[in-house]
């Protein structure tokens, strides 16, 4: 069938087209079925929607991510037909059920998500069926390769190439915003991809975009890391393992992390982009991905065998995520302290002993002995500074930025301690939460500074955090938030008292 393309102001999550009713019945078609829209030889694929007042018969009303596709303009004839599901809908059925899929079946899927012939409620039963049921390793494998093999690769022209990965779940780790120029300034290279927050309150590619530009293309991820050794892009701007960031947009509403798609998603990303030795952050701690170290021996055991069987020689380091890493959780304001410790300045000694340790264990991987020593005298030598501030200017930012330049939230509000004592725990989920509220990661200068730790004395009304925000509003629900869940626990030495002597 042939019909007139007519441009309406919709932005939908999905590719989505609306046909009059008539239209509809012409074709055979139901609401959310399936058609196919081409002009001049470029072709998509949308569910149909039907409507009386956006299309008039032998007009086809197009959303945004359908124009775009065929690059179509108000007036053009398009050619509409009517499509089949998708069979990889079949197979997700088959997951959800709790059956194992053959490579056939994970190509189907991950060629249809790439190709967007699934909804997005089809996309979320998907990654509802792996975070039930689970996947075996060589189902992982099959998921990773095929990632892989749907997107480009970089072919580096000088070997070897390294990079580090943290599964993430703590707050506050922007610890790749110090290992990146450490091993740089080293003489190695590590080009490091990046993804945006899923489940936290900011991913390393969020916080790098407060100082620089962080959507680059494979040509300048190429030119930057050979000329200066390391970058910090986002992964999603550029075609390696494109489907992973399709998924992590059905996980961002559902706040899960399904165990293969970790394993898939880090490993398809950092064999597309080349890496050869990699060093794996797994953090360990209550209210974290990663609530236990059994759990995090397996992470780490099944990415290494995965690694090897794909030609990356892996490292795994388990660390402490009991509470977040230094002080500041929020995408500026992580930003701001990772610039303080390359500056030399005051920060957590939690945030240089894991960033020197991941570092050097980095380090060791390309051959230097006493890696952490080494990783400690380029931070301490300011030779790591000089190396950010280059990638900072290569990738577009200010060569003269400095921690004290980081703008934060303009909003902001103390959070004070209703009794003496000593903080006894700090609740990760109820901080990124908290941050989350303030419009992180969106926000950039949304965030909190812890002023207290665990095991930091506490007086009575004395400020526990603060809390930022760009907008009054979003601070007052931040601010509700945390008085709600009160992620700090202060106790006292003296717990309870038996019997209570106000009764005696």
């Amino acid at each position: 069938m042939e019909l007139n393309a007519k441009k309406i102001d919709l932005e939908a999550g999905e590719h989505i087209v609306i046909l009059n009713k008539k239209d509809v019945e012409r074709i055979g078609l139901r609401s959310q079925g399936r058609v196919s829209v081409s002009k001049e030889g470029k072709t998509t694929r949308a569910l149909v929607e039907t409507s009386e007042s956006l299309a008039e018969e032998g007009e086809i009303a197009l959303t945004e991510r359908v124009i775009e596709d065929i690059e179509a303009d108000e007036g053009d004839e398009l050619t509409v037909k009517q499509t089949a599901r998708p069979e990889s809908v079949e197979h997700i059925r088959e997951k959800l059920e709790g059956e194992e899929l053959s490579t056939h079946a994970i190509n189907e899927i991950i060629e249809d998500i790439v190709e967007k012939r699934l909804s997005d409620i089809e996309l979320s039963a998907y990654v509802s069926g792996i975070y039930s049921q689970g996947m075996n390793n060589r189902e992982t494998k099959d998921l990773i390769n095929a990632m892989i093999k749907t997107g480009d690769t970089i072919e580096w022209d000088e070997h070897p190439v390294f990079d580090h990965h943290s599964i993430g779940g703590v707050p506050g780790n922007k610890i790749t915003l110090l290992i990146v120029p450490i091993v740089a300034a080293a003489g190695m290279m590590i080009p490091k991809t990046s993804s945006r927050a899923i489940s936290s309150a900011g991913g390393t590619a969020d916080i790098f975009e407060t100082l620089t530009d962080v959507t680059l293309s494979v040509e300048q991820i190429k030119n930057i890391t050979q000329d200066v050794g390391g970058v910090i892009a986002w992964g999603g701007a550029v075609n390696l393992a494109p489907s992973d960031d399709m998924i992590i947009r059905a996980e961002y509403p559902l706040r899960i992390d399904p165990y293969a798609q970790v394993l898939a998603s880090v490993l398809s990303k950092k064999k597309a982009a080349g890496a050869e030795y990699l060093v794996m952050d797994i953090p360990v701690g209550a209210n974290t991905k990663v609530e236990s170290r059994e759990l995090g021996r397996k992470y780490a055991r099944d990415f290494v065998t995965l690694s090897e069987e794909i030609g990356i020689e892996t490292k795994c380091a388990l660390s402490y995520g009991g509470q977040p890493v230094g002080r500041a959780i929020g995408p500026a304001m992580e930003a701001r302290e990772a610039l303080m410790a390359l500056e030399g300045k005051d920060v957590p000694s939690s945030l240089l002993e894991k960033s020197t340790t991941l570092a050097g264990m980095v380090l060791e991987q390309g051959g230097i002995r006493k890696g952490k020593e080494e990783a400690e005298r380029l931070l301490e030598s300011g030779e790591a500074l000089e190396k950010m501030k280059q990638i900072i200017d290569r990738q577009g930012g200010d060569l003269e930025i400095s921690s004290s330049e980081v703008e934060i939230g303009n909003h902001s509000k103390d959070i004070y301690s209703t009794e003496e004592g000593y903080v006894d725990n700090i609740n990760n989920g109820h901080i990124i939460n908290i941050v989350r509220a303030t419009g992180a990661p969106h926000c950039k200068g949304g965030g909190l500074l812890l002023k207290k730790k665990k095991g930091d004395k506490v007086e009575k009304d004395e400020p526990l955090y603060t809390i930022y925000a760009e907008q009054e509003n979003d601070l007052e629900d931040a601010v509700k938030m945390a008085n709600h869940l009160k992620p700090l626990q202060v106790e006292g030495m003296i717990l309870e008292k038996h019997p209570d002597l106000k009764k005696v």
